[in-house]
């Protein structure tokens, strides 16, 4: 496999999806990114890799074949680690730039935003965590903490409005700065990193067969999505392939995390458009769908169900029919509360038009997951690279062209019905066979990934061990959310809008803080 104009040595790794390996020179990195553009394929994760034996910067780009994991072996200039700025060319790599510079010390050349991300003066600014020795952590004094510098907008009658991070409901901090005149927003500007827990540290200080508990816990409404994810990328380490039927149990919990957030989702849109009732009827609905879960599997989220080789435990008969049958109640009930949807005109004055990303923004920014296919953005994992079980499902993708809160509620509505319908198969279908295989951890360095399409988007993570045997550990490990990608697209959504309508746009989008606050 190539990239089209670079002649590059890749490695395939062994994983259910194409994701292939090579390094490439200072001179390649910018070329590889605008081949990969102009062939129509996009950026999927940017991060500094493990900083010894040899610093490294990589990048990971999604093409309609597979996945190219690019590695750059860096140099320093003026004691600084440098590699050639990616914002050009795509602009989401902005904001993973500077979280790469926070937590590793690697300083894009060129970039036009070098302010912090994830350091709020939790650290000091000469001090990058993912350098230090994680059995070996120094202790640190908070540097100094830095008013922000907000992009300023002047004109007549401008003024700003801040918002957060301490928010009036239960919801992650996040710093939202308008820039308005009367009611419209002419800017919006974020600043997140309040939930930086140090996640891609603490994976280093873990044993390779027990991370997958702590990658279930970077987002917890997509825990069955990043436990897979990380297990996939292991099992790629390890080349371990995972037997069938557990393949199967993966895709029915993923499918059933799915259904889950887009009943609330729906439900939360409804009440922030003054529709209580559907607030009250997909709170309903999401409850008796978590209550399945927790009998089924054992806890309300499947929590840690998803282990290194397959997965924890099995369902029988009784449980198999349950799910059955609630498929069906839920989706009668769901097909009712549509119509209300749709036919409800103060809905839809308030969905339609509002908070819209045109197709051509939306490509250039780089959106993705659920929001982008609502803006015309064709990409579904399950779909382009249908590993096992969906290979033989025939997934159907939801998508819509107007790019507004009206088109991600529909893209909502058809990813309900399309799961349950893959929920069912899977039920019925599921072949008889074993939970879970031995994961043998090698005997030399290696590295693997995982990719895997949760209820926002493709999650990606990226493993590379060191060591031998049992005495394997975890070098690096970076999880990338598709949040990272849209929460810049967020900003120009609000844009041209009234104030009282961000709540609307935002949990629209509905993306992870702790997702991309590693």
């Amino acid at each position: 496999m190539q990239i089209p104009g670079l002649a590059l040595e890749f490695v395939a790794l062994p994983a259910p999806v194409p994701v292939w390996h090579a390094r490439v020179s200072f001179a390649q990195w910018q070329m590889a990114a605008s081949a990969v553009r102009d062939a129509g394929g996009r950026l999927l994760a940017l991060w500094a890799g493990p900083m010894s034996p040899e610093a490294t910067l990589c990048a990971a780009y999604a093409t309609r074949e597979g996945a190219f994991w690019l590695s750059l072996p860096l140099t320093q200039q003026d004691g600084r680690w440098v590699y050639p700025d990616l914002a050009t060319v795509f602009p989401c790599a902005a904001r993973m730039q500077r979280a790469a510079a926070d937590l590793s010390g690697v300083v894009a050349l060129g970039a036009q935003d070098t302010r912090a991300w994830l350091n709020h003066g939790a650290w000091p600014v000469d001090h990058f965590p993912l350098q230090q020795d994680p059995d070996t952590l120094p202790l640190l004094a908070a540097g100094e903490l830095v008013d922000y510098p907000f992009v300023h907008v002047d004109g007549d009658g401008v003024h700003e409005i801040p918002v957060g991070p301490v928010h009036a409901g239960i919801i992650e901090p996040g710093h939202f700065r308008f820039s308005v005149v009367g009611e419209k927003v002419l800017r919006l500007e974020q600043r997140l990193g309040y939930t930086h827990k140090g996640t891609e540290l603490r994976m280093t200080q873990l044993a390779p067969l027990d991370a997958y508990r702590l990658a279930g816990r970077v987002s917890g409404d997509s825990t069955v999505a990043y436990a897979w994810a990380y297990c996939m990328a292991l099992e790629s380490a390890t080349q371990t392939t995972v037997p069938e039927r557990a393949a199967w149990l993966r895709a029915l919990m993923l499918e059933r995390e799915r259904v889950a957030n887009h009943l609330c989702d729906l439900g939360a849109l409804g009440n922030d458009a003054a529709f209580s009732f559907g607030l009250a009827q997909f709170s309903r609905l999401r409850e008796d769908w978590l209550r399945a879960a927790n009998t089924v599997f054992g806890h309300r989220l499947m929590m840690d169900c998803i282990v290194p080789g397959g997965v924890r435990s099995d369902i029988d008969l009784g449980p198999r029919e349950l799910l059955l049958q609630q498929c069906d109640a839920v989706e009668k009930e769901v097909r009712t509360l549509h119509t209300i949807y749709e036919a409800h005109a103060g809905l839809q004055d308030r969905f339609m038009t509002t908070g819209r990303v045109l197709p051509e923004l939306a490509a250039q920014l780089g959106l993705t997951g659920l929001a982008g296919r609502a803006s015309s953005q064709s990409w579904d994992l399950r779909c382009d690279q249908p590993w096992l079980p969906y290979g033989d499902m025939a997934v159907v993708m939801a998508t819509q062209h107007n790019g507004d809160v009206a088109a991600r509620v529909a893209v909502r509505f058809d990813e309900i019905f399309e799961s349950l319908r893959l929920i069912r198969r899977l039920l019925v279908e599921m072949p008889i066979g074993d939970l879970r295989c031995p994961v043998l951890l090698p005997q030399q360095p290696t590295r693997g990934a995982g990719w895997v399409e949760g209820w926002r988007g493709e999650l990606f993570v990226a493993l590379e061990l060191g060591g031998a045997g049992q005495q394997q550990r975890i070098l690096r490990c970076h999880l990338h959310d598709p949040s990272t990608q849209n929460w810049p697209v967020l900003e120009h959504a609000i844009m041209g809008n009234i104030v009282p309508d961000f709540p609307l746009i935002n949990k629209s989008f509905n993306l992870s803080y702790s997702g991309q606050d590693l």
